[in-house]
């Protein structure tokens, strides 16, 4: 026994000794692309351009100001069209000026809306003339959400707390891919914690799915929050349920994964899937939506 307990504190004081300091040296990369476009049935496309951060870079509404691009020819077509984007700004409640590209509404011509079963092609040339392309579709509504309700927060102590819940129908054959959104009071519509989802397990069948409060990922505090996920009595909510496409799926898959991750120490690393050529960041992602309302009496 005597021995043994020798050999184990051997071994410990080998461990110990092979500590180091390990010094991380992360080079700064050039700043890529960085895109967030978008189109969904009935509306008309919606694109962000930006330049990427540097890991050690300092966030700042000022930096993040500097970061968007301007006076790029952005181009979208379908089978019978082809439209050109114009840029435009919104300034929200903290002064922040957002910048966009979408359709010249004062022009008829250019408009184009999203519609089902349409693939939809997107071209971005560049200030200094480099072109990037993607492809989306917005594909039919197949799986729906077919009713919603609500039930008071089970075994919680603030009764105000409520859980949503909705009855959804997914028709058999594999392949089919969901984003959902929600939007409380007016607010804007944010995804769910985890948003996007394929149908492995729930094809061919009607199944009964928690759905979660969106959240802006911005407002990461929250995630810590004792309120994460609840409705409350009240609330108005707005459920915007899409059928999306492989592509639009695979990014905000291992996005999300990489953004739930991040910080941990035993995670794997993600590499990001994104669909827009020339090795930028972001997606073109197109949209099937439908929408479910439900008030929550007080």
């Amino acid at each position: 026994m005597r021995r043994n307990h020798i050999y184990y504190c051997f071994i410990l004081s080998f461990f110990f000794s092979c500590e180091r300091t390990i010094d991380l040296k992360v080079n700064n990369q050039p700043a890529k692309l960085v895109v967030d476009a978008s189109i969904e049935n009935n509306q008309p496309p919606l694109v962000v351009l930006s330049s990427s951060l540097n890991y050690f870079s300092t966030i700042s509404p000022e930096e993040l100001q500097s970061s968007f691009i301007h006076n790029a020819i952005i181009t979208i077509s379908d089978s019978n069209k082809a439209v050109q984007l114009i840029e435009s700004s919104y300034k929200d409640s903290s002064g922040y000026t957002l910048y966009f590209y979408t359709v010249d509404f004062t022009n008829p011509s250019q408009i184009l809306t999203g519609k089902f079963n349409t693939t939809y092609n997107l071209k971005i040339q560049l200030p200094d003339s480099s072109i990037y392309t993607s492809t989306t579709t917005i594909p039919l509504l197949r799986k729906t959400c077919d009713s919603l309700w609500w039930i008071p927060a089970p075994n919680n102590p603030d009764t105000s707390r409520c859980v949503l819940y909705g009855f959804f129908h997914d028709p058999p054959g594999l392949g089919d891919y969901v984003r959902y959104f929600t939007s409380v009071n007016s607010q804007p519509f944010y995804p769910g914690y985890t948003s996007a989802f394929d149908d492995q397990v729930t094809d061919g069948t009607d199944y009964t799915f928690q759905i979660p409060q969106g959240y802006n990922k911005n407002d990461t505090a929250k995630i810590n929050n004792e309120d994460f996920g609840f409705f409350h009595r009240g609330d108005s909510i707005i459920f915007k349920f899409c059928d999306i496409d492989k592509a639009t799926f695979d990014f905000w898959r291992t996005w999300e994964y990489s953004f739930q991750s991040n910080g941990n120490p035993f995670s794997s690393p993600v590499k990001v899937i994104g669909n827009i050529s020339n090795n930028a960041l972001g997606a073109f992602c197109g949209y099937a939506a439908q929408y479910q309302s439900i008030i929550i009496p007080k």
